[in-house]
């Protein structure tokens, strides 16, 4: 079946974030089966987040040289792989080296696939990123829907993910083969770009902005499901679904959010979003009953889901730099966020219990609330230079 090439884009985001939730869906069970408590979990999780900073850093030239269709068979079966081997582990540290090489490939696989839909925009004249984090998003929600009940049915983590590593296999295969790489944008490759793209001052009220969204979307794919089970001591199914609502409300949103952007301007959008999340934060930590903080992750999903983007765009409008840099400050920096968010909300969780752990994020929107104002007011016309920075997934 001939599939158009920002659709082989699509599948390959939404295998990876397949993979991704599958283990993260585990989370209570992985625990368990490494007999860590939270704060140790925390920390072997963060080989995923020390790999992929060192990836989003260096691995740039490697992929060009390789190519999109060379790198994403790398990538995406190799991500998948190395996920379907942690539950086969029985150490902590074990993991944490597994995991590290994981966040290796994981920052790979953004790059590439960033910068291919970037170019395949170009091609097509019209705008295809935002569906592309949308299929993310959804990738997360089809495997939380899935995991609520292979969870429920007692299944085994083992055969969990090696069913899922065989399923991203013969998907990965049949959509990459036929991909074909786009012509790179000649003006925006003029010179030798740095490895490292640091933030400038002006740049780090876009930075809080991203950052906020991250932390939040960390705090609710990453420990929903221990939040249900130690809170609520609900049925797996029912842990399931706090996973399963933050993921839906996300990619529903990301795919549907546009005519309100255009409408009502990026600042009035990414106002209204970061209200949303501290409200869904506020219903997860005082949550009475298990059903108050389902809302309240349906909320939090909603809430943290064009939030970067926004930024995103705002970055690339941006003249005191080159857009790429700025691109590619934000992005290195939220990025990382995402897996670091995991153990920094453990430790916090081991030592001032898990509603708390909610709690610490509520700051930090709050700050970001603040930073909306470098967001224009209405969307600028789009154009070709500014939906070519676009190269860092969020």
């Amino acid at each position: 079946m001939k599939i158009a090439p920002q659709q082989r884009i699509y599948v390959c985001f939404f295998l990876f974030a397949v993979s991704l939730g599958a283990l993260l869906s585990r989370m209570p069970d992985l625990q368990v089966a490494l007999d860590v408590d939270k704060s140790e979990l925390g920390l072997t999780l963060i080989g995923a987040a020390i790999g992929a900073l060192i990836s989003l850093t260096l691995s740039s030239p490697v992929i060009a040289r390789l190519g999109a269709r060379t790198t994403a068979f790398i990538t995406v079966l190799g991500t998948s792989a190395l996920l379907s081997l942690v539950p086969w582990i029985g150490a902590a540290p074990v993991v944490f080296c597994v995991l590290f090489v994981e966040g290796m490939l994981a920052g790979a696989l953004e790059i590439n696939l960033n910068v291919e839909i970037d170019r395949i925009e170009a091609q097509l004249g019209r705008g295809v990123m935002n569906r592309a984090h949308g299929f993310w998003s959804l990738g997360f929600f089809v495997t939380a829907l899935v995991s609520s009940v292979v969870r429920q049915a007692g299944i085994s983590m083992q055969l969990h993910l090696a069913v899922t590593f065989a399923a991203v296999l013969v998907l990965g295969v049949w959509a990459i083969s036929g991909m074909r790489n786009a012509p790179a944008r000649t003006p925006l490759n003029e010179g030798k770009a740095p490895l490292v793209a640091l933030p400038t001052r002006s740049l780090m009220p876009l930075c809080v902005i991203g950052i906020a969204a991250f932390l939040v979307e960390g705090a609710g794919i990453d420990w929903s499901a221990i939040y249900m089970r130690d809170v609520f001591s609900v049925e797996p199914f029912i842990g399931g679904l706090g996973l399963t609502l933050f993921t839906f409300c996300m990619a529903l949103a990301r795919l549907f959010v546009d005519p309100l952007v255009d409408r009502f301007g990026p600042r009035a959008v990414a106002t209204m979003l970061l209200v949303l999340s501290a409200i869904g934060i506020c219903a997860v930590w005082g949550a009475p009953h298990a059903y108050v903080a389902l809302a309240g992750f349906a909320a939090m999903g909603a809430g943290c889901s064009a939030v970067y983007p926004l930024a995103v765009s705002a970055a690339a409008q941006r003249t005191d730099r080159a857009a790429h840099l700025n691109v590619a400050a934000l992005g290195q920096m939220t990025f990382v966020v995402f897996f670091l968010a995991p153990p920094l909300l453990g430790l916090i969780a081991e030592h001032a219990g898990i509603r708390t752990s909610y709690l610490v994020c509520l700051p930090l929107i709050v700050y970001a609330l603040f930073s909306v104002k470098v967001l224009a007011q209405r969307r600028a016309a789009c154009g070709g230079s500014v939906a070519s920075v676009r190269s860092v997934n969020g």
